[in-house]
């Protein structure tokens, strides 16, 4: 149960760490405006990240039997689009698309609503979830229904968790933190995922195909 939650937070950390729209604005509004706006704007992806999970969860209930019969390829092919993922993360530069500060203050409830649904609007997350899901043996059809309740809340936490450390990130290193500042994080997340996804395809193809 415990690999299950941490499981759950890893994910939830990857799908939330690229920087993309929604981690532009969530930079923009913490250099603009403050950690606390930075902050409910990550509260906002993270919340449009659990409905996603809980759909991608529903969608892998429906083919339950497909992931079991074909467990090791749909590994391997999780892997892939894992490592895919990686290398847009790393040679994407998020940072020609940051905009200019916003003329007006926003609310924390337009923070958080205005990065919801910016982040919802990504329904290509689903496939990411679910080959996510797959690779790292986050199938909630084998739990109890509290105990994946669970497992999406975990997802929900490491989400949050990203969005909290990389405002406070941000906030300590204002004075340094520029656009090749998010052009390298995106290098240094990008590297990461590929690295780990390219280790896991080798893993499961040594341990099924090999030995």
């Amino acid at each position: 149960m415990l690999g299950l939650f941490s499981k759950g937070i890893f994910i939830g950390m990857i799908v939330s760490a690229p920087m993309g729209p929604t981690g532009l604005l969530c930079i923009q509004r913490t250099l603009n405006k403050g950690r606390k706006h930075g902050l409910i704007t990550g509260l906002g992806a993270a919340l449009s990240d659990v409905i996603y999970a809980v759909i991608a969860c529903l969608g892998m209930g429906i083919v339950a039997t497909f992931l079991e019969t074909n467990e090791t390829p749909l590994k391997l092919i999780g892997s892939l689009v894992l490592a895919i993922f990686g290398l847009y993360t790393y040679q994407n530069n998020s940072a020609r698309c940051l905009r200019k500060p916003e003329a007006k203050k926003l609310s924390f409830t337009e923070d958080f609503f205005s990065a919801f649904f910016l982040t919802f609007s990504n329904v290509l997350i689903v496939l990411l979830y679910i080959s996510l899901f797959v690779r790292f043996g986050f199938i909630p059809t084998d739990y109890p229904l509290w105990i994946t309740i669970d497992g999406i809340l975990c997802i929900g936490i490491g989400a949050v968790l990203w969005w909290y450390g990389i405002t406070y990130f941000i906030e300590k290193l204002r004075k340094w933190f520029n656009i090749r500042g998010i052009w390298l994080l995106n290098r240094i997340v990008g590297a990461i995922i590929t690295f780990l996804a390219i280790a896991e395809f080798l893993s499961v193809l040594i341990n099924n195909y090999i030995n």
